[in-house]
């Protein structure tokens, strides 16, 4: 039961810190506040780290991790793309930033509350993420 629960709670810290990287970057080119900019390449290069950490986790347990959904991906670009279409500005990027930080730290607790049985390591990986998505929305409230 530890055994699974672990694996299933690194491959959706997998899935998730794939998406956030794939989020900050789908939006770097259209910043253009320098701050903005500073604290998204760290936070992207802060889920860089972790998701190496994350892998590295998973190699334990032979496992090859999560690709994000297709649909979520596909509709988080869709989102994206469009928002910035209509109005490219920080306040937009901040606003979808925001949102899908939110949809993670959402997501990430509900699946630590479903695989209760997790070792503390996975757990601490999680909780990391977790802390990047909040720390993230924080920092970027004065866009919006």
């Amino acid at each position: 039961m530890i055994e699974q629960d672990t694996i299933k709670l690194l491959r959706e810290c997998d899935a998730g810190v794939k998406m956030g990287i794939d989020s900050i970057e789908e939006v770097l080119d259209y910043v253009s506040d320098e701050n903005l900019e500073k604290l998204l390449t760290k936070c992207k290069d802060e889920h860089v780290t972790l998701a190496d950490e994350i892998e590295k986790s998973l190699d334990k347990y032979h496992d090859d991790g999560k690709e994000p959904a297709m649909i979520a991906q596909g509709m988080s670009w869709m989102k994206t793309n469009v928002k910035l279409m209509m109005n490219e500005s920080d306040e937009t990027i901040a606003d979808l930033m925001t949102d899908g930080c939110n949809m993670g730290v959402k997501s990430l607790n509900k699946y630590m509350n479903k695989y209760k049985g997790a070792d503390e390591v996975s757990k601490d990986i999680t909780k990391k993420l977790i802390n990047l998505e909040e720390e993230l929305t924080v920092n970027i409230r004065r866009f919006l």
